[in-house]
């Protein structure tokens, strides 16, 4: 695609683990792509109900505080059997500052006594503004449906990736390569869905 006409982009995220699979995501623009952190930016509260408004925020806030285009993603996991939880909440379904071990184990723990198949997904909304006050933001989502695992599997990727099986194979997101999640993934196809409505820009 043709570059983009501004010098760089801003990743919205403190997340490590979003802020690695969003530089490969977008490796292919021909912009210098910076993480917040780097600017010394805060990632601010997370105060919206949905994905998109959550987004949303994260995005302004880092362009207001660097005069730069920002793009930011709110995502998180939704488990039919337990209506749509944690969704919004994912990253801090065990508590304030709680760790994707103790999310893991809560998960499993209001699991406990739901059978097979416990399917659920992994649902990103992406959001890029041009400036804090861009009034058409662009907004792209994905969706990578699976199920839930008894037990976790695999040391890769990052939050429940462990205890998401893909699809309806025996793998966890957590055991594919790095290369294959990046082309399965709800943010890959999410930053897709995004890059395909820059190109039509």
């Amino acid at each position: 695609m043709r570059s983009p006409p501004w010098p760089r982009l801003v990743v919205a995220t403190g997340n490590p683990g979003k802020l690695r699979e969003l530089r490969e995501l977008l490796a292919g623009l021909a912009l210098e792509i910076l993480p917040q952190t780097e600017l010394g930016v805060p990632s601010p509260p997370e105060t919206e109900s949905s994905f998109v408004g959550n987004a949303l925020l994260k995005a302004r806030h880092a362009a207001r505080l660097t005069g730069a285009v920002a793009v930011a993603d709110d995502s998180g996991l939704e488990v039919d059997a337990l209506g749509g939880a944690p969704g919004v909440w994912s990253a801090r379904y065990a508590g304030e500052g709680a760790n994707d071990a103790a999310n893991n184990a809560r998960l499993l723990e209001a699991l406990a006594d739901v059978p097979a198949p416990r399917r659920a997904r992994y649902r990103a909304v992406v959001v890029l503004v041009r400036g804090a006050h861009d009034p058409a933001p662009l907004v792209a989502e994905g969706v990578w449906e699976g199920r839930i695992a008894t037990v976790p599997r695999g040391s890769g990727g990052f939050g429940y990736d462990p205890l998401f099986l893909v699809g309806d194979g025996e793998l966890t997101a957590a055991q594919l390569p790095a290369a294959l999640k990046n082309r399965l993934s709800h943010r890959a196809q999410a930053l897709a869905a995004l890059l395909a409505q820059l190109r039509a820009a």
